[in-house]
């Protein structure tokens, strides 16, 4: 737990009072919003200076390892995300979740825990807010109470206040890693397996359509990522995300993003709209970073229509949920098209459906890989190839299990073949056990 203890022998509310004085002092010195606006490591120096100097002359009793703290308090009132700012900083953190002015929670290596931090007040917790939205050329207020926006280094935002947020505003801050994580550390996480991951690099190069299905917080979206790394770079790629969060390695790449709307309301600008402008776009793969609605009908069609190989996620708790979601939110679109064709869209589209979760101890494991082999009358007929099977939990709250090979043999092996890709058959008769 991260601790924010109070300082000089001093309560949180006077030790708040106290950093208020310290920066209204500032403010008499220093045009603060013209300072904050400056991406100047020598104007922060400035401004510490001042900060330290104004620190200096309290007649409060402090050491001064509690003065520079204090200072340091300060300057990320004014340049950083105030109490936020060292979670920010934290390379090991995942999410920043904000639970009204008095609660913070962050999530690292999975697992989610109280950091103690808190704001002076729910006012300061909105000052921070409206400065993280309007970075992102957004407003919030009771009129627009709720904001999804992304940041200049990726991370992706939510804001909610009240009258939505009954106990008071709500942010949630997911941040991404700036080193992108590599099949090899989904390896040595046992995450998957190598045979799993030999398999999957496969169907990417030999143009298989993959779903990566998964709950929040699962690792869909970096699964997405290392996956894709396997396409050719003589390939022209475009992606389609709701807030952008890929980080494709490849140089023959578009980037698309959904707009919101604007202030009164228009403007928007939706997934669907951008499947299927990105046809006329001349991809050879098209990515979309999570399937939510009706654009999961032009994406099977563009999936069926020469745009094989191309890779998306959803959410869904298994690979046959996931068959069911994507079923329901074709029929979104509202074409009055029957049930069966729909399912014989997905069946000819969809080749692999790849299951992937977050365990209780904050692990993620791939449960299933699952093949798509085709229609059973009106059913999509589906077959394991891996499995993670649970197995149990040790003392210390880790999860055991298997992966294993269900020793089928998949019809995708011979496509694979014909693609120049090797598939001994040891492959599918594999077993690995974690703890």
């Amino acid at each position: 737990m991260i601790e924010q203890s109070t300082r000089a022998g001093l309560s949180f509310k006077d030790y708040q009072e106290l950093k208020s004085s310290v920066h209204q002092n500032l403010i008499r010195r220093v045009d603060l919003e013209k300072v904050a606006t400056v991406r100047d490591g020598r104007m922060r120096g400035q401004v510490l200076n001042i900060v330290q100097d104004l620190v200096s002359d309290l007649s409060v009793p402090m050491t001064a390892a509690e003065r520079d703290q204090l200072a340091r308090e300060v300057l990320d009132e004014v340049f950083g995300l105030g109490p936020l700012e060292p979670l920010v900083q934290d390379p090991t953190i995942n999410d920043i979740l904000v639970n009204t002015h008095r609660h913070v929670y962050v999530e690292r290596a999975g697992l989610l825990e109280e950091t103690g931090i808190m704001f002076k007040d729910e006012a300061h917790l909105m000052h921070i807010i409206e400065k993280i939205v309007g970075a992102a050329g957004r407003r919030v207020d009771e009129s627009s109470p709720m904001v999804d926006a992304r940041l200049s280094d990726g991370s992706r935002v939510n804001v909610i206040i009240p009258p939505l947020a009954i106990d008071g505003p709500a942010l949630s801050i997911r941040r991404f890693a700036h080193v992108p994580i590599t099949a090899e550390d989904l390896v040595a996480t046992q995450t998957l397996t190598a045979p799993i991951l030999d398999l999957l690099k496969g169907a990417v190069k030999a143009r298989l359509s993959i779903l990566i299905s998964g709950g929040t917080g699962a690792g869909k979206t970096t699964f997405l990522n290392v996956l894709s790394g396997y396409i050719s770079e003589r390939e022209r790629i475009v992606t389609i995300e709701d807030s952008a969060e890929l980080q494709l390695k490849q140089r023959h790449v578009v980037r698309l993003e959904c707009r919101p709307a604007n202030v009164e309301g228009t403007g928007a600008v939706k997934q669907r709209q951008l499947v299927t402008n990105s046809l006329r776009m001349r991809p050879d793969r098209i990515i979309i970073g999570e399937v939510r609605g009706e654009e999961a009908l032009d994406m099977l069609q563009a999936m069926n229509t020469g745009h094989d190989g191309s890779l998306a996620t959803v959410h869904a708790n298994s690979p046959r949920d996931a068959i069911a979601r994507l079923e329901t939110m074709a029929l979104m679109a509202n074409l009055n098209l029957p049930e069966k064709a729909v399912r014989q869209q997905i069946a000819s589209a969809i080749s692999v459906v790849v299951q992937i979760a977050r365990l209780s101890d904050g692990t993620r494991r791939v449960t299933h890989v699952t093949e798509i082999t085709g229609m059973d009358e009106d059913v999509v007929s589906m077959q394991d190839i891996f499995i993670f099977d649970k197995q149990g939990v040790t003392e210390a709250g880790r999860v055991i299990g298997t992966f294993s090979a269900t020793g089928i043999r998949p019809r995708l092996a011979d496509k694979l073949q014909t693609s120049g890709i090797a598939v001994p058959a040891t492959l599918f008769e594999h077993a690995v056990r974690v703890q």
